[in-house]
């Protein structure tokens, strides 16, 4: 059987490196403590740490290399732009000058007024109810 070879573990290397340098850094502190918690860090958190171990003189270069090459394996995520706010309802122009023009001559049709509570709340009026103001408005001439 195969042994099982232990792992080397980079980021806990460097980890350990930045906060012998940085004692009182409480960024590497956070991420560390969150790599002992969670076990992995996020790109950025990783880009953070390679640069705050670039600036330490005494690190391995190939350690630097393994957490840049362990960085760039890491998917890059972005977020998609906002959709643009175009109205999901676009009012009928035409239905409202005739709901308008039937309410000017009989104020208190029932029915119209129904329309028009309907037609200001951004409801869509049906095809039945446009062909039924039609229908009142020739009843008018």
């Amino acid at each position: 059987m195969a042994e099982n070879k232990p792992k080397l573990d980079i980021i806990n290397m460097l980890l350990e490196d930045c906060i012998m340098a940085f004692p009182v850094s409480t960024f590497v502190i956070s991420i560390y403590q969150q790599y002992q918690r969670r076990g992995w860090l996020s790109k950025k958190q990783l880009q953070g740490l390679y640069d705050k171990a670039s600036k330490i003189n005494g690190v391995l270069p190939g350690r630097l290399a393994a957490l840049e090459s362990i960085i760039k394996k890491m998917p890059t995520r972005q977020k998609s732009e906002l959709p643009a706010n175009a109205p999901l309802f676009q009012k009928d122009e035409a239905v409202g000058e005739l709901i308008e023009e039937i309410l000017s001559k009989y104020p208190q049709h029932k029915r119209v007024l129904f329309l028009k509570a309907k037609y200001d709340n951004n409801e869509t009026l049906a095809p039945v109810d446009v062909a039924e103001l039609k229908k009142f408005k020739q009843h008018l001439k």
